[in-house]
């Protein structure tokens, strides 16, 4: 964290990146993304609390450091990035703790004086601390809830963090096939046929929407096509339907 010359906080998300456990800029930039649009949607310019930037990290290029993409972000923005991470993570967990509680210490602060004086004063000041330490205990929950699942699928995932359909179909020990036909069943795939012929069923929107599937173009032999990927989440999903589907059966 640093401070801006007007004495105010501003955070690097390469920074935040290690601290909230992504170990590539590439997924943390789609997180930084999501962040930025919420802050946009909730009628706030995104401008105003995510400044483009540059950062010098060592131990990488030819000359042993090198020059890379980066944003400072108010407290605000730091806040809407912890949110939109990967709340299975213990570390992004800690990071909307630590953000709940900063941000209630500055509401806090910012607050007119109260009269302590008065019973009103008294119950008025009580209550705040109340909200304070509820809103604590439900990001520690959200926390104790992260920590047996952060890394459980991390071996089915890519660079990107996505996970093929082959790798997914392995993990539930079945054929690709089966899989998506099985996903066209319960409605989370969409049955589709390619140009050439064959099937190539893909993730709904809804599902892209909410972050379990994420949809790429690719190419291969002169031919572009989408393909499907689940992410950590949308493994998630799958992996406890199809438990509840085979064990019903």
């Amino acid at each position: 964290m640093l401070l801006d010359i007007n004495g105010e906080e501003r955070w690097s998300a390469r920074d935040l990146q290690i601290l909230m456990g992504y170990e590539h800029w590439r997924q943390f930039d789609a997180v930084v993304q999501r962040a930025m649009a919420a802050v946009e949607s909730s009628g706030f310019d995104e401008r105003d609390h995510f400044a483009g930037a540059r950062k010098v990290i060592t131990g990488a290029g030819r000359w042993g450091s090198q020059p890379v993409a980066d944003y400072r972000l108010t407290r605000f923005g730091a806040y809407h990035v912890a949110l939109a991470g990967d709340s299975r993570k213990p570390e992004v967990a800690a990071a909307k703790t630590y953000f709940a509680v900063k941000t209630r210490e500055a509401e806090l602060a910012q607050s007119p004086a109260l009269d302590v004086s008065s019973p009103e004063g008294v119950l008025a000041l009580a209550q705040q601390y109340v909200a304070a330490a509820q809103e604590l205990v439900t990001t520690k929950k959200e926390l104790a809830i992260a920590a047996p699942k952060a890394g459980k699928w991390d071996a089915f995932l890519n660079a990107d963090g996505l996970c093929g359909m082959t790798e997914l179909a392995d993990l539930l020990h079945t054929d690709v096939r089966s899989l998506t036909k099985w996903l066209v069943e319960i409605d989370m795939f969409r049955k589709q046929t390619s140009r050439n012929g064959g099937n190539r069923n893909m993730p709904r929107k809804a599902y892209q929407d909410s972050g379990q599937f994420v949809v790429k173009q690719e190419t291969k032999n002169g031919w572009n096509f989408p393909t499907a990927y689940a992410t950590a989440k949308g493994i998630d999903r799958v992996v406890d339907l199809w438990d509840q589907g085979h064990a019903a059966a």
